[in-house]
């Protein structure tokens, strides 16, 4: 991109007739670096912006981690109304067919969601949706067990999935893979909790953060997709976190860097794909014990 830009300015330079008192001088790759991507640039079409990356990590031979990211804008003279969905789904370690049981379900509740939002983005709706949002969520979740249990019996798998619709965000969460409300200060809120026996023994004082992060039960998980009969999600509402983003993760990520790191590892970045991989690379450099996936969202406005 560079070369082509400085080809421009060299043919213009060519085409002018100068006077012997003026030059021009060829702006340097790092000066059109800085016009390019530094400048602050305003847009008046609002929409969503996303990036992934994932890894096995060091020390699995399997990828048990299944991740997807669908984003579209509707605009027009209706308005303008950014849709996404983005799921981040860890299959467990230690059962079998792990990695089929977070497959099913990130397929299976990507498929009901966008079949119940199919006429609104590819024709034209002659009804309205006849379940509120956090209802449609918790059926789709309850697809996905009833698919997983189907599919691939004594498997299980977290799933954390974000539907975001203008700039409110409805969060299906079951298992310990994580959402976060990132902001441009480095403050994480973490909008999940993790349904862990650790995470179940901090919330209750029981244990420090400290003493949680090493634990040696610390990936024991007492509700999961697959296992049990009654299953019972977090289905939650929350608002786009403002000039910030939207972080899904697997544990491969958040169990192996601070926040101070992941913020790091973002910030280090001038875009959303640079940033997923620097999360990536810091969590493999860090060990890599687990499978690593993260999805990064963030609203342009």
């Amino acid at each position: 991109m560079f070369e082509s830009i400085k080809k421009i300015f060299q043919k213009e330079k060519k085409e002018v007739n100068l006077t012997p008192e003026l030059k021009t001088v060829p702006l340097s790759p790092q000066q059109v670096e800085e016009i390019v991507i530094h400048q602050t640039l305003q847009y008046d079409l609002q929409q969503l912006v996303a990036a992934s990356g994932q890894s096995v990590g060091k020390q699995r031979e399997l990828n048990e981690d299944s991740l997807s990211l669908i984003t579209a804008t509707l605009a027009g003279h209706a308005g303008n109304t950014p849709f996404g969905l983005y799921i981040v789904a860890d299959g467990m370690g230690g059962h079998k067919y792990g990695e089929i049981a977070s497959n099913t379900a990130m397929r299976v509740f990507n498929g009901y969601i966008m079949e119940k939002f199919h006429p609104y983005l590819f024709d034209l709706p002659t009804v309205p949706l006849d379940e509120s949002l956090q209802d449609l969520m918790l059926t789709g979740v309850a697809q996905a067990q009833e698919a997983i249990q189907r599919e691939a019996p004594g498997s299980g798998t977290t799933l954390t999935a974000a539907l975001v619709l203008g700039e409110q965000v409805i969060v299906a969460h079951v298992g310990d893979s994580r959402a976060y409300s990132i902001y441009p200060d480095g403050r994480f809120d973490m909008i999940s909790r993790d349904h862990s026996l650790v995470g179940r023994l901090e919330e209750l004082g029981q244990i420090t953060a400290e003493e949680a992060a090493v634990h040696p039960q610390k990936n024991v998980l007492y509700r999961a997709l697959g296992q049990g009969e009654v299953l019972e999600p977090d289905i939650f509402t929350t608002p786009f976190p403002k000039q910030g983003m939207l972080m899904i993760c697997s544990d491969g990520l958040w169990g192996v860097l601070s926040e101070k790191e992941m913020h790091q590892a973002i910030k280090s970045a001038d875009t959303l794909e640079r940033s997923c991989q620097n999360l990536v690379n810091a969590a493999n450099a860090a060990g890599g014990p687990d499978n690593i996936s993260v999805v990064l969202v963030k609203m342009i406005q």
